[in-house]
C-alpha cells in the first residue's frame, strides 16, 4: 500500500503520523519506499521526519492571519499555488490513500487528493477540530478522531470513525529501558514520585510556580522530578545555585527516556497536548493538566477538562496557578492512594491500546474500494 501523510507545526500533527508509520512498517504493510511525509520547509516536521529515515518533501504554505487580514490575499494566492505543486506530488508517487492530521499544508495535498478522486482520510488528535481538518472534513472518506467532543464538529456522521491516538500503542509497544530511580537520579524507588515538565523546552508558568513551590515541596514524603526544558535549564539552575532544596527534589533539563520513565512515575505535572494525553491514558497514569493557554481555540483546555470529566485528571486553569493549587493537587494525588488509583483506572479505560491499527484498518478499507 502506498500512503502519502501529511500534518504539520505541531508535534500533535506530527506524532500520530509517526506512530502510524512505525506500525505500518512492522506490520510489513508498507515498505520505507511506500511512505511519503508532506511538509512545510519551516514546521517541525521538517526536522523530525527527516531524522526518522521517513520519505519527506514540502509545500510552500501558510496560514490566515487573523489579526492582519490584508496578508491573507498572499495566503490565498499561496493555498493555489499549493495545490498545483500538490497534485504534481500525487500525480508522481500514486498513492493508494492520503492522510492528514492537521495543519494548513495538509489541507493542499488532502483536498487535492479528494478532486483527484484519490482515496483520503483525516485524523483529529484534539477535542477541539482545527481549522484544516474542519475545512477537509467535508471532501474526505473518512474521520478518525480521538475525543467524542471533537465529532460533534463534523456534520458528516457517516464518515468519522473513533480509533484514538496512535501514539498510544506505540507508547505500549515500545520496548523501554525502564529508568532506574536510584542510580539514574539518585532518588529512592520506593518513595511516591512526581514527574514535572512543560515539555522539551518547557513551559514558563509551570517553572515559575515549581520555583515558588522548592522549600514546600521539599518537606513533603514524597519525590519531585523536575524537568525545566533545555531552554529554561540554565535560567533555573543559576537561580537555585546558592539554595538546598534537599535531596527528595532532582532537576534536569528534559526527560531522553520518557517510556521508560511514566511508568515509574505515581503522578505527573504537564501540559495537555493530544500527544501526552494519548501516552498518559495508554499508560494509566494519574495526572495534574496545567493546559497552555497560548494554542489555537484553547484546544489544551477541552483536551484537559474531557479527562477531568472523565475522572481521569485534575485540571488546574493557568490563572489559578500558584504554590497552594500547586502542591494541594500534587498531595492529593500523591498522599492519597485510593484517589490515584480511581484516577488510573479511570485513565486506562480512556486508552486505546489499539489505535494505530485502528486507522490502518480505515486505511486499507479505503485503499481497497
Amino acid at each position: 500500500m502506498r500512503v502519502i501523510f501529511s500534518g504539520g507545526g505541531t508535534g500533535g500533527h506530527i506524532y500520530p503520523i509517526m506512530a502510524l508509520i512505525d506500525r505500518l512498517k512492522e506490520r510489513g504493510i508498507c515498505t520505507n519506499d511506500e511512505i511519503l511525509f508532506v511538509g512545510t520547509k519551516k514546521g517541525l516536521e521538517s526536522k523530525i521526519v527527516p531524522a526518522a529515515g521517513v520519505n519527506f518533501t514540502t509545500i510552500d504554505i501558510q496560514g490566515f492571519d487573523r489579526k492582519h487580514p490584508l496578508k491573507n490575499f498572499k495566503t490565498i494566492s499561496l493555498f493555489m499555488q499549493a495545490t498545483k505543486s500538490a497534485r504534481k506530488i500525487l500525480k508522481d508517487f500514486r498513492p493508494d490513500v492520503v492522510l492528514g492530521t492537521g495543519g494548513y499544508v495538509s489541507g493542499a495535498i488532502v483536498y487535492e487528493a479528494s478532486r483527484m478522486k484519490i482515496p483520503t482520510m483525516i485524523h483529529e488528535s484534539n477535542s477541539v477540530v482545527g481549522v484544516a481538518n474542519k475545512f477537509l472534513g467535508h471532501f474526505v472518506d473518512k474521520i478518525c478522531y480521538t475525543f467524542d467532543d471533537a465529532a460533534k464538529e463534523f456534520p458528516e456522521k457517516k464518515k468519522l470513525v473513533k480509533t484514538g491516538n496512535p501514539r498510544s500503542q506505540q507508547v505500549l509497544s515500545v520496548n523501554a529501558e525502564p529508568v532506574d530511580l536510584e542510580k539514574e537520579l539518585g532518588l529512592n524507588p520506593s518513595v511516591p514520585t512526581v514527574l514535572v515538565f512543560g515539555g522539551s523546552r518547557g513551559a514558563l508558568a509551570i517553572n515559575r510556580v515549581m520555583l515558588k513551590s522548592l522549600m514546600e515541596l521539599k518537606k513533603k514524603p514524597y519525590q519531585v522530578i523536575w524537568a525545566t526544558g533545555t531552554y529554561y535549564y540554565d535560567a533555573v539552575e543559576k537561580k537555585l545555585k546558592d539554595i538546598d532544596y534537599g535531596q527528595s527534589i532532582k532537576i534536569v533539563p528534559y526527560i531522553a527516556n520518557m517510556p521508560g520513565l511514566l511508568p515509574e512515575m505515581t503522578c505527573v505535572v504537564s501540559r495537555s497536548g493530544a500527544t501526552s494525553l494519548a501516552e498518559f491514558t495508554a499508560l494509566g497514569v494519574p495526572v495534574i493538566l496545567i493546559p497552555s493557554p497560548n494554542v489555537t481555540h484553547n484546544h489544551q483546555m477541552k483536551n484537559a477538562q474531557d479527562l477531568e470529566k472523565a475522572g481521569a485528571a485534575l485540571l488546574i486553569a493557568e490563572d489559578d496557578l500558584n504554590e497552594n493549587t500547586f502542591v494541594s493537587s500534587i498531595d492529593h494525588l500523591l498522599l492519597d492512594e485510593s484517589c490515584s488509583e480511581k484516577m488510573r483506572e479511570a485513565s486506562k479505560k480512556l486508552g486505546v491500546p489499539d489505535a494505530s491499527d485502528q486507522v490502518i484498518q480505515v486505511m486499507e478499507d479505503l485503499a481497497k474500494n
